[in-house]
């Protein structure tokens, strides 16, 4: 009987460094990968399929050997070896989640069972398809423990057939069935061992290139997030604390020389209500921040509703005229919505600071497949052959965001000068094809 020091069953990781290089085909036997509930789920339909294939080979063979045995001990030796090793197998095949660990940790169950089939093929002959049933045995030691056990129990085996041949030798083909099924045992032992490494080997891959993407998604999530803080504090709490600079500077302005009181007193409260506003609008960003808000469970958003409400504010605060023109919009989703939204007060934000306009026009046409937005004004314009990444490294992130925000819903941001003059940004969204009913699905 042999212990189980001298094979190497599904051990636990180790790492890069313990494993060493890789020798070649008789490379050393490889670890098991952290996670092995796919690589134990194809190792026991590897064993259980060789045990199947050794329960027919018994049951096949046994019938030859209980011929050949003579009356008496040997013959209820040979009935009591083919009983235990027919039912043995058929536990394995039936039941392997729970004598499958017994025959990992107990390798000397391997040898019992590996004694009851020398006994049958002692009796039956290497001739018989009993001495296939024996190559069942490398290849189930190779699949469980590994090149130590597979070498330990190929060498057992080939003891066994060479005893098997000593006892048949004066048998015509008993040498060439002997040394045909030795070849098949060295084969199985080596392929069972291969089997072994590669789906191994495949489990640690696939575990690498899992923590890989997992870090890759964490990292784009990040910067993700990172990019729409970006966008929310230029389109909300930088502006408004611009206004509030510009406010107290027109205040400071208004200190140094003899000035109405009552002038003096509404740019106070220009710049209190301008500080509130900035409070109010980090709040509401760090409230974002801590709830982790999800803008699609919300309700759905009317855009046109919301356009007419932000064109009648930006009016009335810049005296600024800004008209909306637009057609039937269909629903549309509450994150599509808000950066439709975000894209359309960056825009006017940038008139009224730059454009020195007298007239803005927004735009809203819906298509069969598609939804256009477009904002034109009739200020100066942007500088010619003006891009997106001039405007970044100048310190103006306002176009980059815009672009970030159509090219998260899908859509693509056009920045033109018309032929007139002035500024044309345009948004064109491609809409979902509608689902037909199924009454017209059933037709078609």
């Amino acid at each position: 009987m042999m212990g189980s020091r001298l094979f190497r069953p599904l051990s636990p990781p180790r790492s890069r460094k313990q494993l060493g290089p890789v020798g070649g085909y008789l490379a050393d036997d490889v670890p098991a990968p952290a996670s092995l509930r796919l690589q134990l789920s194809a190792l026991q339909a590897l064993c259980r399929q060789t045990f199947a294939v050794r329960l027919t080979m018994l049951l096949i063979g046994t019938p030859f050997a209980m011929a050949n045995a003579t009356d008496g001990p040997p013959s209820h030796a040979v009935l009591t070896a083919g009983v235990l090793g027919i039912t043995g197998s058929y536990a394995m095949l039936r039941d392997w989640d729970r004598f499958g660990p017994r025959l990992l940790a107990h390798p000397t169950l391997m040898a019992l069972d590996l004694l009851f089939g020398a006994v049958l093929l002692l009796t039956a002959s290497p001739a018989s398809p009993l001495a296939y049933a024996t190559v069942c045995t490398p290849l189930l030691s190779g699949l469980l423990y590994g090149w130590r056990g597979a070498g330990a129990f190929t060498g057992l085996q080939l003891a066994v057939l060479l005893t098997v041949y000593r006892a048949w030798e004066h048998r015509p083909g008993a040498g060439t069935s002997t040394l045909l099924v030795a070849g098949f045992c060295v084969a199985a032992g080596i392929v069972g061992v291969t089997l072994r490494n590669l789906m191994f080997r495949f489990g640690t891959a696939t575990q690498a290139l899992s923590e890989a993407t997992s870090r890759l998604a964490v990292a784009e999530a990040v910067e993700s997030e990172r990019a729409r803080l970006a966008r929310e504090l230029h389109d909300s709490v930088a502006k408004t604390l611009h206004g509030l600079a510009l406010a107290a500077e027109a205040l400071a302005t208004s200190a140094d020389r003899p000035a109405d009181p009552q002038v003096l007193k509404q740019q106070a409260t220009l710049v209190a209500a301008a500080a509130r506003r900035a409070a109010s609008e980090s709040r509401d960003l760090l409230t974002d921040l801590r709830r982790h808000t999800d803008l699609t469970t919300q309700p759905p958003t009317d855009l046109v509703t919301e356009l007419s409400d932000r064109l009648e504010d930006f009016t009335s605060r810049t005296a600024l005229p800004a008209r909306l023109r637009h057609t039937h919009t269909p629903p549309l989703p509450p994150e599509t919505t808000h950066d439709l939204l975000a894209i359309v007060a960056e825009a006017l934000e940038n008139t009224h600071r730059h454009a020195r306009a007298t007239d803005v026009v927004v735009e809203l046409e819906s298509g069969a497949d598609a939804l256009r937005l477009r904002v034109t004004d009739d200020g100066v314009g942007l500088p010619p052959a003006f891009t997106v990444n001039q405007a970044a490294r100048s310190g103006h992130f306002g176009l980059l965001g815009m672009t970030e925000r159509a090219a998260r819903i899908g859509a693509r941001l056009h920045v033109t000068r018309p032929a007139t003059g002035g500024t044309e940004i345009t948004v064109d969204l491609p809409l979902p094809t509608p689902h037909p009913s199924g009454q017209e699905a059933a037709h078609a």
